[in-house]
């Protein structure tokens, strides 16, 4: 009889050490849920940015270089794609950048332009649309751009105060409903002003070539407008030896030569 009672007060004690540890493994269960990564990007950018060969690509790039094509001069664009570093080179004359300066090499002042407004100015117009996956950007829908008996849908881009040199700028991109790939450009100027503008140019992306994964212009094309009445089209600006790297060349790549000036 003792026996059988020994063996009951064994039984019924493994029994109570078990129990602990069957509620605990119940309870970690409970909290490995997988948590759905949420996009910050509206649904229509995203199908956008999969139509150019998807963001991921893209940020997987380090750097990119192009030639810009103008009559019998080339102009070579280089930018580091994280920093935004970057260096313009042209027959007598380089600018870039390093950080916030930028710099002016010109020893026969044969620049007219303005190498603070030029800083990274065609790398935007040709990185469309992936910078617009850049922090500080605020998205909504646009109103539809119709251009030859086709509606575009749009996507109005807004930036925080502080982000880049003119944050009071807005974009507006209008893709194609069937493909989602971006068609058209819309962009305002504050640089100078500082003030919000309503004059809106238009550039069109309807050349387009594939490097490296992604669907680049080829060439753009300005138009004369009259505020959302897209007319004659200019001459195209057209791209050559576009290439993307995974590796960023040196610092000292981008840094302000000798005899170069800060310009801002």
């Amino acid at each position: 009889m003792k026996l059988v009672w020994v063996t009951l007060f064994i039984i019924l004690g493994m029994s109570c050490k078990e129990a602990p540890e069957s509620t605990k493994t119940e309870k970690t269960a409970t909290k490995e849920v997988v948590k759905e990564e949420i996009s910050p990007y509206p649904e229509a950018l995203k199908k956008v940015f999969d139509a150019h060969g998807g963001i991921d690509t893209w940020k997987s790039k380090q750097l990119l270089s192009f030639d810009i094509l103008k009559g019998d001069q080339t102009e070579k664009h280089t930018i580091a794609l994280y920093s935004r570093d970057e260096k313009i080179e042209m027959p007598g004359i380089s600018m870039g950048s390093q950080g916030d300066d930028i710099w002016l090499l010109d020893a026969e002042g044969m620049y007219k332009g303005d190498p603070v407004f030029y800083h990274n100015l065609m790398f935007y117009f040709y990185a469309m649309p992936f910078v617009f996956a850049d922090e500080g950007i605020f998205y909504k829908d646009a109103e539809p751009l119709e251009f030859e008996g086709k509606r575009y849908p749009g996507i109005r881009i807004a930036y925080e105060d502080g982000v880049g040199l003119s944050a009071k700028d807005e974009y507006f991109l209008h893709y194609d409903p069937d493909t989602f790939q971006m068609v058209w450009l819309g962009y305002t100027v504050t640089f100078k002003s500082g003030e919000k503008s309503d004059n809106v140019r238009w550039i069109r992306y309807n050349d387009r070539m594939t490097v490296d994964g992604l669907l680049v212009p080829k060439s753009l094309t300005w138009y004369e407008y009259e505020g959302r009445t897209i007319k004659d089209a200019r001459d195209p600006l057209v791209f050559d030896n576009v290439s993307f790297d995974e590796v960023s060349p040196s610092t000292d790549f981008f840094s302000k030569p000798e005899g170069a000036k800060i310009m801002n």
